[in-house]
């Protein structure tokens, strides 16, 4: 018989032995199977797909906002100089995409222990 899943670990269990604990997307299946009663199938169909509909809109440079939680963009960076840190040799750096986030109040205010007041 297998046993049940934890929740994630509080706040103040963050730091054990200085290693903060990581949250897969396999754990948060397992989520869904305990907290919702999804099978475990579905579960993982689900977690997969939502990931899924945020890669592809962010590739379509469409902006994910998650409301309570925060917003994923994309943001370019113009070409520049960098420099090889061994050698000081300067090398070209291309432009690019990068991903970016940006917490919502809410999700600030929660991290911080602070109260519901942010909604």
């Amino acid at each position: 018989m297998a046993t049940a899943r934890q929740s994630p670990v509080a706040a103040s269990e963050v730091l054990q032995d200085g290693v903060i604990p990581t949250l897969t997307k396999a754990e948060l299946a397992d989520l869904l199977f305990d907290r919702v009663g999804f099978n475990k199938r579905e579960s993982k169909e689900m977690v997969d797909a939502f990931f899924d509909v945020v890669v592809e809109s962010l590739c379509q440079g469409v902006e994910v906002k998650l409301s309570g939680f925060g917003h994923f963009g994309i943001r370019n960076k113009a070409a520049r100089p960098g420099r090889n840190p061994r050698t000081g040799e300067i090398i070209p750096i291309d432009e690019r995409q990068v991903v970016t986030f940006h917490a919502s109040p809410k999700l600030k205010a929660m991290v911080q222990g602070e109260s519901d007041s942010a909604s």
